[in-house]
């Protein structure tokens, strides 16, 4: 996934881009109900061939339920991770990004869903339901919260001497693969903090990339990424204006003033 054009590849529509973000944010809050009520339920429990099966069922239970009520609304729209060229705009949907931290009962798993087009995601939710959150945004209309708009953080900590990233939070995650941060996860925890910030992972891409996007973190790093996870957190990131960009197979997502310096660690 390139990084989010500025401009849109063709004019919107908005009434489709209302009725989409209406549609989406309640399907991210039905998603959100059901993931915040069954969370670490199955954890430490004995009998059953995998314990993760659970988890697994009410991912595809959710993403079942997402396609219908998207097929259903939007029939033309399909529901797809890969790239559709004849159509001008495809929903992207991850019931269940964080399993592990949804199966042990712990914050950090997210329900994420996006309709994008050629330059990107025109919009995007996430769910955070173990905070009870969720969030939205559309293409130049901005993020939706329960607490009002939202801006992406510039500068974060500063102290004289030191680096804009002083005192502030970078996020990464392991890739499904194992591949670890670019250039190395002891070099790139040595290299943040070198510049003074605290790095966390999270064990959720989607909500790696919130976080920068509701200014919690400074930055999200992560190595591999899937389109469908991270979409409607992209969505957020652009609204809030921060800086996005993919090096190598990886995805870098920033506040404008630390982008270049974040950039920078991942230099082999």
């Amino acid at each position: 996934m390139a990084p989010p054009s500025p401009s849109p590849a063709r004019p919107l529509d908005d009434g489709l881009v209302s009725r989409a973000l209406e549609v989406a944010v309640r399907l991210a809050g039905d998603a959100g109900d059901v993931l915040a009520a069954t969370a670490g339920r199955a954890a430490g429990a004995d009998g059953g061939d995998s314990p993760f099966a659970w988890v697994r069922d009410t991912g595809a239970t959710l993403e079942r339920h997402t396609r219908r009520v998207l097929s259903a609304e939007f029939p033309g729209i399909p529901v797809t991770g890969d790239p559709a060229p004849s159509t001008p705009y495809r929903w992207l949907v991850a019931a269940l990004d964080g399993r592990a931290n949804y199966f042990a009962g712990l914050p950090g798993y997210a329900y994420s869903l996006a309709l994008v087009d050629r330059a990107g995601p025109v919009v995007g939710v996430v769910a955070d339901p173990a905070a009870g959150r969720s969030y939205a945004a559309a293409r130049g209309r901005g993020v939706r919260t329960e607490d009002g708009p939202v801006r992406v953080s510039r500068h974060h900590g500063g102290a004289a001497g030191g680096t804009a990233l002083a005192g502030a939070l970078v996020c990464t995650e392991f890739a499904d693969d194992g591949v670890p941060p670019v250039p190395g996860p002891a070099e790139f925890v040595r290299r943040a903090t070198g510049a003074g910030a605290a790095v966390r992972v999270l064990g959720s891409a989607a909500t790696a990339v919130t976080q920068v996007a509701l200014g919690r973190a400074a930055a999200a790093v992560l190595p591999r990424y899937r389109e469908p996870v991270v979409a409607g957190a992209l969505a957020l990131a652009v609204e809030t204006g921060a800086v996005v960009a993919t090096p190598g197979d990886g995805l870098l997502v920033a506040a404008p003033g630390v982008a270049g310096e974040v950039a920078a660690w991942l230099a082999t």
